[in-house]
């Protein structure tokens, strides 16, 4: 049976979770021939290599894209225009390229810059992930029933973006074509903000002193811990997620995250206002509200 799409050769910088998956997924589904692994950490592509996530190996992205009819970018989006630049005149003519960020519209307008008619880059955002980082996180179903977002601009390659559509459908995933600034702007409210809040109330917890009587030290953030229901540990998983990525998805995403960061502190001032004022009628409709929105969304 003939395969949609091949690629001999398939270079991913930035081996981690996504990165790590996607391979896998290139693997299982015989897409490519061969797959260099590029990146920082001599110890993870050491464990790439050793989990057969990959072929070979090397820290120099100029010398890791050579030849490569892929190169995908899976790395914190502060560097991917930087280490794209970088790996420009080292591609070969009609190479693909292809990211992973979280953020969009900088990106996209940086490479359009930049980018000859004979590379063809597709800006992409595949929404799936887990707290963990590093290859040995990657699993190859990560991407299954998930979506994944493409911003094609206007020097985006037809056929380029017909062949990572085609990618990220073999991956399990609905793919969507997306203007780069509404996906910013939708990123911001249903992913970027749930992980600064997330960040904030663990910081908060952590920071509340012991009242009077109770035994102080370090005990008491323990006892904190200890008490926390499910719903804590649930609601702040993501707050494990790696601080440099998002540390770079803030400062890229800034407008976007700060109008709704706004929006979030006027909800909460409301229902602040509402507890001062015993106001359980109000109360009541703003919970009931927010759990019509969840049980929809839980409904698919």
């Amino acid at each position: 049976m003939k395969k949609e799409i091949h690629f001999k050769r398939v270079a991913i910088i930035g081996v981690g979770l996504i990165g790590g998956s996607l391979a896998m997924v290139l693997r299982q589904k015989g897409i490519a021939d061969y797959i260099t692994g590029i990146g920082r950490g001599l110890k993870n592509l050491e464990d790439a290599k050793k989990l057969g996530v990959i072929d070979s190996y090397t820290q120099d992205a100029r010398e890791g894209v050579q030849d490569a009819d892929l190169v995908v970018v899976a790395i914190p989006v502060a560097s991917i225009t930087k280490v794209i630049k970088e790996a420009l005149p080292c591609l070969k003519k009609g190479a693909i390229v292809t990211d992973v960020g979280s953020v969009k519209k900088n990106i996209v307008d940086e490479i359009e810059k930049i980018l000859p008619d004979t590379i063809h880059f597709v800006a992409g955002h595949p929404i799936a992930g887990t707290e963990n980082a590093g290859v040995e996180a990657a699993f190859p179903t990560l991407f299954q029933n998930r979506r994944c977002i493409l911003t094609p601009a206007k020097k985006t390659n037809k056929a380029a973006l017909e062949k990572v559509k085609k990618l990220w459908e073999i991956a399990g995933s609905e793919v969507i074509l997306m203007d780069a600034e509404k996906h910013d702007k939708i990123l911001a409210a249903v992913s970027h903000l749930p992980h600064v809040v997330a960040y904030c109330l663990v910081n908060t917890v952590s920071n509340i002193h012991a009242p009077e009587g109770f035994n102080r030290g370090n005990d008491f953030n323990a006892s904190i811990v200890k008490y926390s229901a499910g719903g804590f540990k649930d609601f702040t998983r993501i707050a494990s997620s790696p601080p440099e990525m998002w540390r770079d998805i803030c400062l890229l995403n800034k407008d976007a995250i700060l109008d709704v960061i706004r929006r979030f502190q006027n909800t909460l001032k409301g229902l602040e206002e509402m507890i001062k004022d015993s106001n359980g009628e109000g109360l009541q409709k703003e919970f009931e509200k927010a759990k019509g929105v969840r049980d929809r969304l839980k409904r698919g």
